[in-house]
């Protein structure tokens, strides 16, 4: 799809993938900050396009964020393989069901769901400072796989909060530390990504300039984020997850509020 775009609202949006890199190279959730970035400034494009190029431009950032994390971060891949695959198979299934369900029906599930995950991680303060694989090797695997499925057609289906869930189930069931679970996080993440740009791409809703220069921003965002989570470690991640919890939860709040008015 081809559209033309005002050279300030592209730099605006370029400034805004590499705020989500950032973000999102951390702790998950750019999102947050790409997506109403996008539909507030291009009304005027299909939704699918929309959703075509943030997916475009943010696998750009956590591919790169996944790959500096393996250079710094061991990799245990008895959970990460399973868990990729999964994501990658199921995210497509997810991207082709936009059309089949409501993404209104879930977004009241998900709210609660977010709650959970901060009540959880606010009650025990430990939790994920120290990386202490918990599961054996069959266990791990099964419930990587369960993992990257239910993750991969959630991201694919709709989106918010995917990394952040990851980030959560990689910390509580795995029994990682938040450094370890954001680098897992992002591998499983940009599966989930590729997923759904299988699905955007032969459909034609990119908008591919956008998408590039965005792409390009978020790479940016993404090298800071990793840089900075990397030297901090772990409390430096679980403070950062904690925030990112509140903004989503607060914006999740607020759009079912207006859903139901």
């Amino acid at each position: 799809m081809r559209l033309d775009i005002a050279w300030e609202l592209l730099v605006f949006l370029a400034f805004a993938a590499m705020a989500a890199g950032f973000v999102d190279s951390v702790a998950g959730g750019g999102g947050l900050l790409q997506v109403p970035a996008l539909f507030g400034s291009l009304p005027q494009a299909s939704t699918a396009s929309l959703f075509g190029t943030n997916k475009f431009s943010s696998i750009a950032g956590t591919a790169w964020a996944a790959w500096r994390y393996t250079r710094h971060v061991r990799i245990d891949w008895r959970v990460g393989l399973p868990a990729v695959v999964a994501a990658g198979v199921f995210s497509w299934l997810g991207a082709s069901a936009v059309s089949l369900l409501s993404r209104e029906a879930a977004q009241p599930l998900v709210l609660v769901l977010l709650l959970l995950v901060a009540y959880a991680t606010l009650r025990d303060r430990g939790l994920g400072k120290e990386h202490a694989p918990t599961l054996s090797n069959k266990g791990a695997f099964g419930a990587a796989l369960l993992l990257g499925a239910g993750i991969g057609f959630y991201d694919g289906f709709f989106g918010p909060g995917t990394g952040a869930f990851l980030i959560f189930v990689f910390v509580r069931a795995f029994g990682f530390d938040f450094l370890h679970a954001s680098a897992h996080a992002k591998l499983v993440n940009a599966t989930t990504n590729i997923g759904a740009l299988l699905y955007f791409i032969p459909s034609g809703e990119i908008l591919w300039l956008l998408a590039v220069v965005m792409a390009v921003s978020n790479v940016a965002g993404a090298t800071l984020g990793t840089m900075l989570a990397i030297r901090k470690g772990s409390a430096f991640v679980r403070q950062f997850f904690l925030f990112l919890l509140a903004v989503l939860i607060l914006r999740m709040a607020w759009t079912t509020w207006e859903m139901f008015l």
